[in-house]
């Protein structure tokens, strides 16, 4: 019999049991397990981007840790969406079981059916549509569509003996959108009637008031910016998002200029989408990047990424002058995204070197060039009053969001002990309408770093950081085994710490004078001695000059 997730009471049988393992208090790697009568299902499977105090960090992933003995127990992975903080986890998840089913969209799928091809993975997919219903074990599923910033989302509810749940996964209202396709609340209503014991609901936005502005709203902006651009205009945004690819295109055809894709991600996802049929592609508008550079300035759009300041997206690298489209005076450089919490500072950094290097910078601060793909409060209220849950757990978001969100609830009339303002680990419990909270996991964060997976840890990041602020100091000794004496050294070097090592002179007769006490009180321990070493340079760096370099000695007893 399969044992019940970690930290948490036995199942009780005919309860269904919902433990989200990211995307709740951070705005990625979104993942939530489901367990019922001894089957789990996922919901989503995510990868939050890394902030400058996790350096050299990739991603991060969700903790698997629950679930790792348990993935037989798996009967699929539910995909809203093909956005990275929902399926780009999943290579990292399929690495422990090849054969777990995938359920999603036509355009979800194929995102991740690409990105498994460079893990070299041939997933089970399972392509499912709006109105859809499908079984897997306990579980019975129906796909709901949503509009969001990508085309094909689908929010999904979960029936089980326990009681139906309503995940809305990523999702705005937007009354226009490009694609036609409106988010169903004819649906949202009809599952309402049916009685949705637990609402799942989107809070990035949720302190938001109001409604988020239509997606069509863009287009005119993005075409005026490009007939006033003087000379190359580069816009950057999620390789991903479809609709805004969609924009430009058609804003650079509208004004005669062609269109160069740039990034490996925006590439690959655009080629999809087309592909597919979801980006319509004006005939001969795009050219290679090798090619564009032939065209006058003025008949070229270049399509990036690196919206949000990531150091080796192509934005930051032609920042950097690091790229073969050098930005110069009269460029123009359109951000066509939100800023990503966490991301302010590298993106700032990006707009000063871009307009340093003479470019025009246009974002969501100084035009309308961007609009959200979350739902505001005002459209959250809607939900709520359409679907009338019984019990509420806000999801995908900062604890402000989720705290608004489930303000939100309240003022609908969902009393407050029907809400939860859970954590990543929180292990919730549902049975005959009734919610409770039963436990809570100690989940970590697993960091992908280079070609390592969870082998860098928290005290690794805080050796970088004092590397990266402090400076690095190593020192050598050999001491004599029978006296303790010095024999040779002490040879102190430093990195990033001082223009010269003739800095440490006052310290060593210090340190000499400490070791010979050591050896004196019987010391003969190379491990004693190193920590010696440590304390006395140590002290002498802080007291001195104010600073906490990573200090590593190295003794050897002769």
């Amino acid at each position: 019999m399969p044992h019940a997730i970690e930290d948490a009471p036995a199942l009780e049988p005919g309860t269904l049991r919902v433990t989200p393992l990211g995307g709740i208090g951070e705005i990625g790697r979104n993942m939530a397990v489901f367990e019922f009568d001894g089957k789990l299902l996922i919901v989503d499977c995510g990868v939050l981007f890394p902030e400058e105090h996790q350096p050299g960090v990739d991603l991060i992933l969700p903790d698997f840790s629950p679930i790792r003995d348990r993935l037989d127990d798996v009967v699929g992975v539910v995909l809203t969406h093909g956005h990275e903080d929902h399926i780009g986890a999943v290579p990292y998840l399929l690495r422990l079981r090849a054969d777990i089913p995938l359920i999603g969209s036509q355009l979800t799928l194929a995102l991740i059916e690409a990105k498994l091809k460079e893990h070299r993975i041939s997933p089970y997919t399972l392509a499912v549509k709006e109105g859809q219903r499908e079984r897997l074990a306990p579980f019975d599923l129906e796909f709901v569509a949503v509009n969001h910033s990508i085309p094909d989302a689908l929010a999904v509810a979960i029936r089980t003996p326990a009681g139906l749940v309503l995940h809305t996964g990523d999702f705005k209202m937007d009354q226009l959108p490009l694609d036609g396709r409106i988010t169903d609340l004819r649906a949202f209503a009809r599952l309402g009637e049916e009685g949705v014991d637990l609402f799942m609901t989107d809070s990035t936005n949720a302190d938001v008031p109001g409604f988020t502005p239509v997606e069509r709203e863009i287009g005119n902006v993005l075409e005026s910016v490009i007939a006033k651009a003087p000379r190359r205009v580069i816009v950057a945004s999620f390789s991903s998002h479809v609709h805004r690819v969609q924009q430009v295109l058609d804003a650079a055809h509208a004004n005669g200029r062609r269109v160069a894709l740039l990034g490996r991600s925006m590439v690959r996802n655009m080629g999809i989408a087309a592909e597919l049929g979801y980006l319509k592609v004006p005939e001969g508008i795009l050219i290679d990047h090798r090619k564009a550079a032939d065209l006058p300035d003025d008949r070229i759009v270049y399509m990036s990424t690196g919206s949000q300041g990531e150091p080796m997206a192509v934005l930051a690298r032609m920042a950097n002058l690091e790229h073969q489209v050098e930005i110069g005076e009269g460029d123009t450089v359109i951000l066509a995204s939100s800023l990503i919490p966490g991301n302010e500072n590298a993106v700032y950094r990006v707009i000063n070197g871009l307009t340093a290097l003479g470019a025009n910078v246009v974002h969501k601060g100084n035009a309308r060039v961007h609009v959200s793909g979350h739902a505001a409060a005002g459209e959250l209220l809607y939900c709520y009053n359409i679907v009338r849950p019984k019990n509420v757990m806000p999801v995908h978001g900062e604890a402000r969001h989720l705290v608004a969100n489930q303000r939100l609830a309240i003022e609908t009339g969902i009393p407050v002990e029907n809400t939860v303002l859970a954590e990543n680990g929180t292990v919730i419990d549902l049975k005959d309408g009734v919610i409770r909270v039963v436990g809570q996991l100690d989940l970590g964060e697993v960091y992908v770093d280079g070609s390592t997976v969870g082998e860098i840890t928290d005290a690794d990041l805080k050796d970088r950081r004092i590397l990266a602020e402090e400076g690095f100091i190593s020192i050598f000794v050999a001491v004599d085994a029978q006296t303790g004496k010095v024999v040779v050294g002490p040879e102190i070097h430093a990195r990033g710490f001082a223009p010269d090592d003739s800095v440490f002179d006052d310290v060593i007769p210090q340190l000499v004078r400490a070791l010979s006490e050591a050896a004196e009180n019987g010391t003969r321990d190379s491990h004693a001695y190193s920590q010696i070493v440590r304390r006395t340079v140590g002290r002498w760096v802080n007291t001195q000059h104010r600073r906490r370099p990573m200090i590593v000695p190295v003794v050897v007893i002769a």
